[in-house]
């Protein structure tokens, strides 16, 4: 399990990962409402990341990592409408989480497959099981 610090990160993260041109939808806001609310994060402190980031705390594991990188995938799908400049975005956080670049390419090419560019969950596992193993 995660502590407070890395559940902070990782909200502070998808937070960047979601302004555009310093604004952030309804939708992927109570995205992240969400997330913080299962990480057991509440809306004050939520909302104080905005202001206030926190710095970016590498996880130790490699399975909160793939989760992570794919709730970035899905926050990145929630309005249906991204650019090559938040796909490389997203691979760039994919990377500096120490995952696989061919996992992450193999990721982004197959988003096109599935219904809604949103890749589930098992699929995902087993690309990043691949090249971990």
């Amino acid at each position: 399990m995660i502590n407070r610090v890395e559940k902070l990160s990782l909200l502070s993260e998808m937070i960047a990962f979601a302004m555009k041109d310093e604004n952030i939808k309804s939708i992927e806001y109570n995205f992240l409402l969400g997330i913080a609310k299962q990480l057991e994060i509440s809306k004050e402190d939520f909302d104080y990341l905005f202001k206030s980031p926190v710095h970016y705390v590498h996880l130790k594991s490699h399975s909160e990592r793939i989760v992570q990188f794919h709730r970035l995938v899905l926050l990145m799908n929630l309005d249906k409408e991204f650019t090559s400049k938040e796909l490389v975005k997203l691979h760039n956080f994919g990377l500096r989480m120490g995952l696989s670049h061919e996992s992450i390419n193999r990721v982004l090419d197959l988003m096109e497959s599935f219904p809604n560019k949103i890749v589930p969950p098992d699929f995902l596992i087993d690309i990043f099981k691949v090249q971990y193993n």
